[in-house]
């Protein structure tokens, strides 16, 4: 079909009707579609908005709360107890530390039996990788729920449900970063007569450590804002300070750990990140 450059008359506009019917309306089936679409959509926001009662009454009496105890909360105060904040800050920093450290060295080995261009075995990897779903699967409130009982209250709960819930997720993306490596420099390596150890050591690490190093960096960026609330549930750190001081309705006292938590969880996020930023400026 031609039309002629300028004014388009009542015979072109009828001829691209009936050339391309679709551009200038969509089919019935498709319209159909799109409407029972947006029609679900509607009735789903709906029907959460009517279960979970979420009333504009409700949620302006909320509002009204949390002006109230946004002013029993302020000013900030210690009550005498600044050196037992400070410590749970620490013991949270180290919570954070430790279980990222012991994840990410559990999830260092494993990652490379889940890579397919280092084992083409595709059920072993298939069988590895449900593994490393199994482990991040489950949140670490969960995994620090465990290991409470497990092991009795206290840090080491938390560090351990940080290491293994890390372990899953760290694997997860080390092995993904090692099948996207660059195969010219294994096979440079490889071309020398080296074995399979060292083709590891020097054609597979040194692309893949500096990508690893930086998730093991975001990831304890991560857990150092989940280490706060482990302690909610008797698993150490300043989240057990916060929830006795939550309790007991001492706002102030809430209010500086809160300020605390904040203050730490944004110096470690700009160290992280400006060191996320080196590593991988480095590896490239």
């Amino acid at each position: 079909m031609r039309l002629r450059i300028g004014a388009v008359s009542k015979a072109d506009m009828l001829e691209a009707r009936r050339c391309l019917p679709g551009a200038f309306c969509r089919p019935l089936a498709q319209r159909l579609l799109s409407w029972l679409c947006w029609t679900g959509l509607a009735a789903l926001v709906l029907f959460c908005a009517v279960r979970f009662d979420m009333s504009p009454l409700r949620l302006w009496s909320g509002l009204s709360e949390l002006g109230t105890l946004t002013r029993v909360m302020f000013p900030p105060a210690s009550g005498g107890n600044m050196d037992l904040f400070l410590a749970g800050i620490l013991e949270t920093l180290a919570m954070a530390f430790l279980g990222t450290l012991i994840g990410g060295a559990i999830a260092f080995p494993l990652s490379f039996l889940a890579a397919k261009n280092i084992l083409p075995a595709w059920l072993f990897h298939f069988g590895v990788r449900r593994v490393f779903d199994v482990l991040r699967g489950v949140d670490v409130m969960i995994w620090a729920l465990i290991f409470v009982v497990a092991i009795g209250l206290g840090p080491l709960a938390g560090i351990l449900a940080i290491a293994i819930s890390d372990a899953g997720t760290l694997a997860k993306l080390f092995s993904e970063a090692i099948e996207n490596i660059d195969r010219k420099q294994t096979e440079g390596v490889r071309s020398t007569g080296a074995n399979a150890v060292k083709v590891m050591r020097f054609g597979v690490i040194p692309q893949v450590l500096p990508v690893m190093l930086s998730f093991t960096l975001y990831m304890f960026e991560s857990n150092t804002r989940s280490a706060t609330i482990l302690g909610i549930v008797g698993a150490g750190g300043i989240g057990l300070l916060l929830a006795d001081r939550i309790r007991a309705n001492v706002w102030d006292q809430a209010c500086l750990i809160i300020i605390l938590i904040l203050v730490t969880v944004y110096f470690i996020d700009f160290v992280s990140k400006r060191l996320r930023e080196r590593l991988i400026g480095q590896g490239k």
